[in-house]
């Protein structure tokens, strides 16, 4: 008893993932091509590790480690070097 429950909870399982009749199209039909969003570019640097934000002024790239992260911006406040 126990089998045929564990192979029918397997079976109604694999059923789910099963295409249905009339899911996937028809072989001479072709599907619509899809445009992709276009990425909006904003005037001046960006950070390489964050993307979105601004590249601080202080961070140039000529400290060891330097990917111009700084987003509390201690670089603003505190002497670099």
């Amino acid at each position: 008893m126990l089998r045929q429950i564990i192979a029918l909870c397997a079976a109604a399982s694999a059923a789910a993932f099963a295409p249905g009749a009339g899911v996937l199209p028809k072989a001479g039909v072709r599907a619509a091509t899809a445009t992709s969003p276009r990425m909006a570019v904003f005037p001046g640097s960006f950070s390489d590790s964050v993307p979105f934000l601004k590249q601080p002024t202080n961070l140039d790239g000529t400290l060891v480690g330097d990917v111009g992260f700084d987003p509390l911006g201690f670089s603003n406040f505190l002497d670099l070097r």
